[in-house]
């Protein structure tokens, strides 16, 4: 049955040979488990509760959420398949639930390692002074890599310092920022209009005067984070997630960050949380008499 079914994922279906084989991998798992369990049970015959607890035991045997979560897929296609050609009367994996796969917390830069960065000198080339603008805006502002590309001069209001971000599915939010920031996109915008011809009104641009691409963006961040950190992944998400913690840790309220960086649901805030445990440690050195 196994192998009839690995047939019809690779000529009907035409799934990636990994695929199959990481299925016929499960399945082949799956039936020495429950034959293991049981002398007289084969497909026909397994319920629910023997797939449940094959799960359990891989995650007994310390296999992550998302191995267990795909065996059970696995399973799932495969009973489909089985029910649909009469091979099962029934689908016992059709009411069991996967894992819940855990998120990631959040990589960021800490707050003295950027500081370190910000503080440093800076050359006076066009390039440089771009780069140190988009770390001080990523950072200051907590934008997406595409919300800080997509910004024009006309999104930049000097007078009421403040940004106008198109976000996802093209939602604007307004995002104040301070004077280190106005004082370095002035810079920034000087220099831009002495040494590049421009042919876009994008806010950065390239030596060809449109728009800067996301590849470069990426290496300028890569480039500039890789001086202070050692995170495996020096990205431009990164520093939106530093923005995040950061503000966090200086008491900022979880809505207001939400509504900063663009958030639809305050679920995706709040993973933030998880990385201020610094204002924790702060608190507890604070009240506790011999903290």
């Amino acid at each position: 049955m196994i192998d009839l079914f690995l047939n019809y994922l690779r000529y009907e279906r035409n799934r990636s040979e990994q695929t199959v084989l990481t299925y016929g991998k499960c399945l082949r798992y799956f039936e020495r488990y429950f034959k293991g369990k049981e002398d007289n049970l084969d497909w026909a015959s397994v319920d629910a509760d023997v797939i449940r607890s094959w799960m359990e035991n891989m995650m007994d045997r310390g296999e992550k959420a998302t191995s267990v979560a795909t065996g059970l897929s696995a399973v799932r296609s495969f009973y489909r398949f089985a029910l649909a050609r009469g091979l099962v009367k029934i689908d016992p994996a059709h009411h069991v639930q996967a894992p819940k796969k855990q998120k990631p917390l959040p990589q960021f830069v800490k707050e003295a390692q950027m500081d370190s960065l910000l503080d440093a000198s800076c050359g006076e080339e066009y390039k440089d002074v771009r780069a140190r603008t988009i770390i001080i805006l990523l950072y200051e502002a907590g934008l997406r890599r595409a919300e800080l590309i997509g910004l024009d001069d006309d999104d930049v209001d000097f007078s009421a310092r403040q940004l106008k971000v198109t976000g996802k599915r093209n939602k604007q939010r307004l995002i104040p920022f301070g004077e280190e920031l106005a004082n370095q996109l002035k810079s920034y915008m000087a220099i831009r209009d002495g040494q590049v011809e421009k042919n876009s009104e994008a806010l950065f641009l390239g030596r060809d005067g449109l728009r800067i691409s996301q590849s470069t963006v990426y290496n300028i961040v890569k480039e500039q984070l890789r001086q202070v950190s050692t995170l495996k992944k020096c990205s431009p998400h990164v520093l939106r997630h530093s923005f995040a913690t950061a503000m966090l840790n200086h008491d900022a309220g979880l809505e207001g960050v939400k509504k900063l960086l663009g958030h639809e649901s305050l679920e995706t805030t709040e993973i933030y949380t998880h990385t201020t445990f610094e204002q924790l440690r702060r608190i507890y050195k604070e009240a506790h008499p011999r903290g």
